[in-house]
Order: structure tokens, then sequence, then C-alpha cells
């Protein structure tokens, strides 16, 4: 069986290194002019061992953002103001890059499958036609995990850094692919709601002061939130995200005995999130239903 799928997967990787346009090893994603840094700035991420989410050196991190959406940024929650940065019908057309190792290729193809199935989004290999898809790319500079928000336009790169000596990066599990692939369907993080105040305390004294912005919650006029607060979103920094001195907490939640954010699964939440944003919930009775439980059942 592991042989049938070793061949099936090789033969996956060399038809999707069809037709795709070339990536360079260094390019340059936007970022808000807020939010922008130097090169000093981000080889500091490097330097103090932040993590593959954290050393693109992007907005937050993780994020490739104009200033144009910055001003929108929650677009994964009111698609009324930017309607276009919606994938139609809930399709995604995506390309894995042949680059990927196949144990790598295997953790990635696990992602698509755990959000295809828990949800009414469906990615769909790319068909060498569509103008608007997904390129998931090893790219080299920023190097780690990172992401458009939402439908960019044209083809977009997912960059999901494979494990090298020093660690695993993006590729140690799903999770942080299930990570990436929801900022490209809308999805932002958890900790920059509006309301988020009422559940955690952001202790900015302990964050590299050039990274402070990236801990700014966002207006109400552009957010609006369907779900509670979730501690357990995969979507939520983590405890120690941009901190300047090891060990010291960036983010303290007020509940007693939560661990913020993981990297491991949809949590019922994100799931349920991904489901309202795109409709699924709203087809019909039973449609609402089979997510309800699927989410209940499967969300981590």
């Amino acid at each position: 069986m592991e042989k049938i799928i070793t061949v099936l997967l090789t033969v996956m990787m060399a038809g999707s290194a069809r037709n795709i346009p070339y990536v360079p090893a260094v390019l340059h994603p936007p970022v808000p002019e807020e939010a922008r840094l130097n090169l000093e700035d981000v080889r500091l991420l490097e330097e103090t061992d932040q993590g593959p989410e954290v050393t693109p050196g992007l907005f937050e991190g993780d994020l490739a953002l104009t200033d144009e959406l910055y001003n929108y940024w929650r677009v994964g929650i009111r698609w009324d103001v930017m309607p276009q940065r919606m994938w139609p019908n809930g399709t995604v057309p995506y390309v894995i890059s042949p680059l990927y190792d196949i144990p790598d290729y295997v953790t990635i193809y696990k992602a698509i499958t755990i959000l295809n199935s828990m949800t009414c989004v469906r990615f769909v290999p790319w068909n060498g036609k569509d103008k608007d898809y997904l390129i998931i790319w090893p790219v080299k500079q920023p190097k780690g995990c990172w992401s458009y928000l939402g439908r960019y336009g044209g083809p977009q790169i997912v960059s999901l850094q494979p494990p090298d000596t020093k660690g695993p990066n993006c590729l140690g599990g799903e999770g942080r692919s299930i990570h990436e692939l929801m900022h490209a369907l809308g999805i932002f993080h958890e900790h920059s709601r509006a309301d988020r105040d009422q559940y955690i305390n952001v202790k900015f004294e302990n964050i590299i002061p050039e990274y402070r912005s990236n801990f700014n919650k966002q207006s109400l006029e552009n957010t609006t939130y369907n779900f509670e607060y979730d501690y357990n979103s995969i979507m939520h920094y983590g405890q120690y995200f941009f901190s300047k001195t090891k060990g010291q907490p960036t983010i303290i939640p007020k509940k007693q005995n939560v661990k913020l954010g993981q990297r491991k699964a949809l949590s019922k939440t994100d799931c349920l999130k991904i489901n309202d944003l795109y409709g699924c919930l709203n087809k019909s009775v039973y449609q609402n239903r089979k997510y309800h439980i699927l989410c209940d059942i499967l969300g981590y």
C-alpha cells in the first residue's frame, strides 16, 4: 500500500509541475506601510529563534497585506467590504511545488484533505487555466510560513518552509499548513479581535519594540463575531510570540488553565468559522446540521 501511495504522489507531483509560472527564490510580498520593517529588524527575529510563523517579518509575522487590505483587514468576517477577496463558489485551485519531498507533500495534502472534509470549501488541483490559484511553495526568502489574506488575484503564494537540520519548520505536521491555508481563505489571527481585551492581556513591555503593532486590535467597524473568542484556535498567537526575552510571555489569558493557540488541528470554532464564512451553514437545514456535527466531532 505504501508503494502504491508513493507512486500516486510521484505522478501527482510530476503533474503539478506543468505550467507553473516561474517562482524566484527571493520574493517581496506586500507589507502595510505602518508595519514595514528594515532588514535588520527582520534578522533580529531569526537570531532570537522566534519560529517559522514569525521569521518572515511580514504583517503579524506571516501575512502579505497591501495598504488597501490593511484598511479593511478583516475580510474574513465582512465580505461586504471587499467581496473580491472571497474565493468564488468556495473553490480554491491549488498546485503544490514539485520541490517538496514526498513526506512533505503528504503533509500538505493532508491539510488540504482535512479542510475539504470538514467544510464545504473545495481545494481542487489547478487545471492550468484558472487565473486565480494558490502556489504552495518552499520560498527561500522570506523563509518560513506565510500567506496572502483571502484571494489576492492571479497566482498567489502560500509559503511553507520544509524541514531542515534545525527542525521541522512549517511541515512537522499538517497544523501550520492549515493555518496558512486559512489565511488564504480570508481568516485572520484570533488575538487581534476587537473584543480580545475581555479574554487576554497583551504585555507590550515584553514585545520586541519594532513588532508591537502586530498586537494591535482592530476596529469594530470592520469586524463582527458570530462565535466566542477561541483560546484554542489554530489561528491564535502563542503565549511567547515576538517576545524580546525568552520565557517572557507577550500574551496572558484571563481564563485560568488554558493554553493559547495550537498548531495541530482545526478547533471546533475554526471549523464553524470557515463554514459560516463561505455560507456552508446557510445552504439547507441538512447542510447546517451536517457541518455542525462534523465540527463538533472532528474539531480539536
